[in-house]
């Protein structure tokens, strides 16, 4: 930062020294100091005794605290610990971050992926250990997340573990983490006190036109006084963090083998979900990785039987009304009474623009129909569309139903289905916001490469033929706000399990 205490002694003072130079030819670059460049931070050899530490991570300026105390390995890498702080204050790594081994905003920093892709030089968090930049109680480390919002995080080392743990595990903690994008401290303030209040419309944020729009945008069931220790560590449990060991160091993209950059799923992930994790990984991008360490929703086991019935209603009036089977139109359509009865009963002809009778020009009913043939309820011989052996037996039994469709996913047979269908299925999973998905999935999508438009900059389309089930499932048939969206993340964490 400026300041006005360089007076002119101190001016004439290096001119003559630059002066001095010039007249010597002793003159060079290394003279001076690039104004942009952090300095580098101290890194010491590996330890070669294991060791871990207990830390105590506060979210600074937070009144009351909002802290977290963990006992972390001492080969986790910063990157790895990068991981482990989403995860412990439920971010959802949207922003870019930095690590500082002091408090001092211009001091000694790591460098991120995003920074290495920019060309910038220096130490990479990737490279370097905990027990590298850690030795004693006392010792503290600086993170910042989300440069618009400030985050500012402090760890300090509060006990050295002779006994290291095996992965990172959380001791206990206070309050939730703020919601993203929230506009800071303050913007938490007027969050957490309007919930507190019982969503008052007295204290509703201005930037929210009603308290619905209020509670949608807010992480779902979120409670600023509420902290789950006992889910977090199942959620730290279940992902690789970042390991270094002596002898392998990377180059900074966090490829190299014993250095991993990033969080991935250790154990009961798929195999073709990890391959795309992998991939995502070596591109520099973390959306999948994200989605998947972050708080798990709900389990089917959980949906009750009422919340079951109104996500699959959609597909059992389609049962219905096509019976035993109808007869298709030549060019191979529903006819247009039983698409008018499809989108009457459904409720998409309450928002549909149109007449909503026929399939062709009727893209909800053409998705449902689609959609239940993929998931094997239907399907057509003969263009004749009937209900397939399953379907009959499922119909009025809703989780069962359920259970059968979380077991379809993920649906396509293209390449793109398969990646596309994996990452809904992943961000769906997850504990995000239904107005999140769409952001969610693209993020990711574009993480594994995937790019759109004669210039690789246009928007990604984010449907898919599992997207498309979920959102059917989340009651997009009655609402486009998908008012069921808690159980299609249900759906989609089942499918996590069953693949």
């Amino acid at each position: 930062m400026p300041t006005n205490d360089f007076d002119s002694n101190n001016l004439s003072q290096l001119l003559e020294q630059l002066r001095a130079s010039f007249m010597s030819g002793s003159f060079s670059e290394d003279d001076l100091s690039d104004p942009g460049r952090n300095p580098q931070p101290t890194v010491g050899p590996v330890p070669q005794t294991a060791r871990g530490f207990r830390v105590r991570v506060d979210l600074t300026d937070a009144k009351p605290p909002i802290w977290r105390r963990l006992d972390l390995p001492g080969d986790l890498t910063v990157g790895g610990l990068h991981h482990v702080l989403q995860i412990a204050f439920a971010w959802t790594n949207s922003h870019l971050h930095r690590f500082r081994t002091s408090s001092d905003y211009g001091g000694p920093s790591f460098l991120s992926a995003f920074d290495v892709t920019e060309g910038d030089e220096g130490v990479t968090e990737d490279d370097v250990r905990l027990d590298q930049i850690l030795a004693e109680a006392g010792d503290r480390l600086w993170y910042e997340y989300d440069f618009g919002d400030s985050w500012l995080h402090v760890l300090k080392v509060e006990k050295i573990l002779d006994d290291p743990p095996t992965h990172p595990v959380c001791i206990t903690g206070r309050l939730a983490g703020p919601p993203e994008d929230c506009g800071g401290m303050w913007g938490y303030y007027e969050m957490a006190e309007w919930v507190r209040s019982g969503y008052s419309d007295d204290l509703r944020p201005e930037i929210f036109e009603d308290a619905a729009e209020g509670k949608a945008w807010l992480p779902a069931r979120w409670d600023p006084d509420e902290f789950d220790r006992d889910a977090l560590n199942i959620v730290l449990g279940s992902v690789e963090f970042g390991r270094g060991s002596p002898g392998q160091i990377s180059a900074g993209d966090g490829s190299a083998p014993g250095v991993a950059g990033g969080g991935g799923p250790a154990t009961g992930v798929p195999a073709e979900l990890t391959a795309l994790i992998e991939q995502e990984h070596l591109r520099g991008g973390t959306g999948l990785q994200t989605a998947l360490a972050h708080p798990a929703a709900r389990s089917l086991d959980e949906v009750t039987a009422e919340e079951a019935a109104s996500a699959t209603e959609a597909y059992r009036i389609l049962l219905e009304v096509i019976g035993d089977g109808t007869e298709l139109t030549g060019a191979g359509y529903l006819k247009p009474a039983v698409v008018e009865e499809i989108a009457r009963r459904t409720g998409i002809a309450d928002w549909w623009i149109g007449k909503a009778n026929r399939e062709d020009q009727t893209a909800p009913v053409a998705i449902l129909r689609d959609t239940a043939k993929a998931v094997g309820l239907i399907s057509v011989r003969k263009k004749r569309l009937a209900p397939t052996r399953t379907a009959k037996s499922l119909a009025d039994r809703p989780a069962e139903l359920l259970e059968h469709m979380a077991g379809k996913l993920p649906l396509g047979r293209s390449r793109w289905d398969h990646d596309a269908g994996w990452t809904a299925v992943a961000v769906v999973g997850s504990s995000e916001s239904s107005e999140q998905w769409r952001d969610r999935i693209t993020e990711a999508l574009f993480g594994l490469g995937w790019r759109s438009g004669h210039d690789g900059l246009g928007p990604l389309p984010v449907t898919s033929p599992t997207y498309d089930v979920l959102t059917m499932l989340a009651g997009e048939a009655r609402s486009r706000a998908l008012p069921h969206a808690l159980v299609a993340a249900a759906v989609a964490r089942a499918a996590l399990g069953a693949s």
